[in-house]
């Protein structure tokens, strides 16, 4: 009598579809099920052709896509993060940061750079999912600090790109304090009457969005991105009632005046020189 049988339906499609297709050079788009060739999808800013779902970005390439003729230069690159609690989980906080900088090449979750945006000088601070989820623990609030300082010191517009899974457990206390920090930062741009502009990218949660992220002059976002503070599940047990459909997409929140403009990535660039054209037209000190 057989007692278990083994399952082989399906096995063999799965098998041949592996073997015609290379790995690392197709990607199944999330948004329309389709298989897409990865070169076609690097070709249009890695916008889905067929759907227009838009797949995560580098900082790096935000940065080359936005800045004029590519060119800009970076700062804050050698900050790193430490463990001052020596926090473990399923493994020590010491080896994740290691092992996100070897696979990212990153020094942590954000990073700045200076360079000019339609003949703009502007400080930008973009944030990296991959590196631990775009988290923000100590590092990721110096270096947003720092671009806004910079800002600050060279009387430019600041752009902000946020994309993160919100504060990192991690760090504890140490993290939540980059919240007060950025903002109370972000006080004195105010003072000067600098422009500060945040592109809400998916997902931006959690400590990142009950903070900087949210304090913006201008808020474009993404396309379908997911804007929020807490997931779903925790906000329909703490109201006690269901919540609509899409409630922390971008399109919602454009419709409820949390978002002033929804750009496609591809148009993101002539919106923002647009929107910096019309800002700093009377204010010629912020031209460098």
């Amino acid at each position: 009598m057989a007692w278990f049988r083994r399952k082989t339906a399906g096995i063999h499609t799965k098998i041949s579809q592996q073997i015609n297709v290379p790995e690392g050079h197709w990607v199944k788009c999330p948004g329309c099920s389709t298989t897409i060739n990865q070169r076609e999808i690097g070709k249009n800013l890695k916008v889905c052709p067929n759907c227009s779902h838009h797949f995560k970005l580098s900082s790096n390439e935000y940065f080359e896509l936005l800045f004029d003729n590519g060119q800009f230069q970076v700062y804050d690159d050698t900050l790193i993060s430490v463990d001052p609690l020596k926090f473990v989980d399923k493994k020590s906080y010491s080896s994740r940061l290691e092992t996100s900088r070897e696979k990212t090449q990153l020094s942590d979750a954000a990073r700045t750079a200076m360079g000019m945006i339609g003949g703009h000088r502007i400080s930008v601070a973009s944030m990296d999912f991959s590196f631990i989820g775009g988290s923000m623990g100590s590092v990721v609030g110096e270096v947003v600090t720092r671009a806004i300082r910079r800002a600050c010191s060279e009387k430019t517009a600041l752009l902000v790109i946020a994309q993160s899974g919100g504060a990192r457990m991690m760090e504890g206390a140490l993290s939540l304090m980059q919240m007060a920090k950025t903002s109370a930062n972000l006080g004195k741009l105010e003072e000067l009457g600098l422009p500060f502009m945040v592109l809400l990218t998916n997902p931006t949660t959690g400590g990142v969005t009950a903070s900087f992220a949210m304090l913006g002059d201008i808020h474009f976002a993404e396309p379908g991105a997911l804007i929020g503070f807490a997931g779903p599940r925790i906000i329909r047990e703490t109201m006690g009632q269901d919540l609509p459909d899409g409630f922390q997409r971008s399109e919602f929140l454009l419709e409820r005046g949390f978002v002033d403009r929804i750009v496609d990535r591809r148009e993101l660039r002539q919106e923002l020189v647009q929107y910096l054209d019309l800002i700093l037209e009377d204010d010629p000190d912020t031209r460098k």
